[in-house]
């Protein structure tokens, strides 16, 4: 056992590398694109942290030694994987009134990912501002059309603000490559429509007051309110259908046809991605009581809803959000 081991107790080492923890979610988040994945992939570095500590010599910091254990682990998870999606990613947008695909598997999909995993509960709101729109849908999709390594790059240099030359010693290559993978790394990101945005505001008035109105017109299931509050170019998607649709009037023709047994829903309010999000409980248990169908996420801009996503895997999405099995049942995060 090294000094560094023999002057600490157990569980002082435990809290030091567990200080850690939310951090290192969202680095492997923003890597692997999967909530369940990136919170594997910590455990795993916390796990070989522990049993590496007696190698760990100081020469760099833990932070950064954490990091690239974890760099490590996100590779080999990364490796001959195909990449987690959006629907968007699969082709042109979809029509109302064809018939749904059969689902692709859970593996397919970009997962949603709670604010309270990945984000500080409190800190600089500029930088707060900052986080959330690196953990946004569209941003981390986007990651996920790079190579492993341009992307630890990428978010390494971009997101958590790392030099060149403490990526390079990170991923044991030169600052040139670091360079030069960053530089490929944001054109195919620009390439594919995301570019860097002011950061991210708190709701304001307005925008509370819109998502006010989005509750009540879905649980009253009022289609002609419902599609005010959408932009004329709103997009929909609902994996694990591979579908995907665009404009209001593509969206209340699937809300009358295809998805009218969500009439009788109910919503519970939850974050996602730094972006407002619901837990959708819709009729259809016993005598019509109500059961989780899906995690609503809503992309917002200009005053209107421009995206909204849909998630149905709601035995894995509602516990990770801490969301209950009856919208009636006490809240298991108060």
């Amino acid at each position: 056992m090294t000094e560094l081991t023999t002057t600490r107790e157990s569980g002082a080492l435990e809290a030091e590398l567990e200080q850690y923890r939310r951090e290192l979610t969202a680095y492997c988040y923003r890597m692997v694109g999967s909530a369940s994945d990136a919170e594997d992939a910590v455990q795993d570095t916390m796990v070989r942290a522990w049993r590496a500590i007696d190698r760990f010599e100081g020469r760099s910091s833990l932070r950064s030694w954490l990091y690239r254990i974890a760099t490590n682990v996100c590779f080999d998870l990364l490796n001959g994987k195909q990449r987690r999606a959006r629907p968007m990613d699969f082709g042109p947008a979809g029509s109302a009134d064809v018939p749904l695909a059969p689902p692709l598997p859970e593996s397919t999909w970009l997962e949603p990912m709670p604010d309270s995993r990945v984000l500080p509960p409190e800190g600089d709101p500029a930088e707060l501002a900052v986080a959330r729109e690196t953990i946004r849908l569209a941003f981390v999709a986007a990651l996920q059309h790079l190579p492993a390594r341009q992307r630890a790059v990428l978010i390494l240099c971009e997101v958590l603000r790392w030099k060149a030359s403490e990526v390079a010693e990170l991923l044991d290559t030169t600052v040139a490559s670091v360079n030069s993978a960053l530089q490929r790394a944001r054109a195919t990101l620009e390439a594919n429509g995301v570019a860097e945005t002011d950061p991210a505001a708190p709701l304001d008035a307005a925008q509370r007051e819109l998502l006010s109105r989005y509750v009540d017109a879905f649980e009253r299931y009022d289609l002609d309110e419902f599609v005010t509050l959408l932009s004329e170019e709103v997009r929909q998607s609902m994996p694990p259908f591979e579908m995907w649709l665009v404009g209001r009037d593509q969206i209340r023709a699937f809300m009358r046809g295809t998805g009218a047994a969500c009439e009788g829903s109910r919503l519970i309010p939850t974050v996602a991605n730094g972006m407002p999000a619901y837990g959708q409980y819709k009729p259809g248990g016993p005598d019509g009581s109500l059961e989780p169908w899906a995690l609503h996420v809503l992309e917002i801009s200009g005053g209107r809803i421009v995206g909204l996503n849909f998630f149905l895997d709601t035995k894995t999405l509602f516990p990770l959000f801490g969301l209950p099995e009856h919208p009636d049942a006490e809240d298991p995060r108060s």
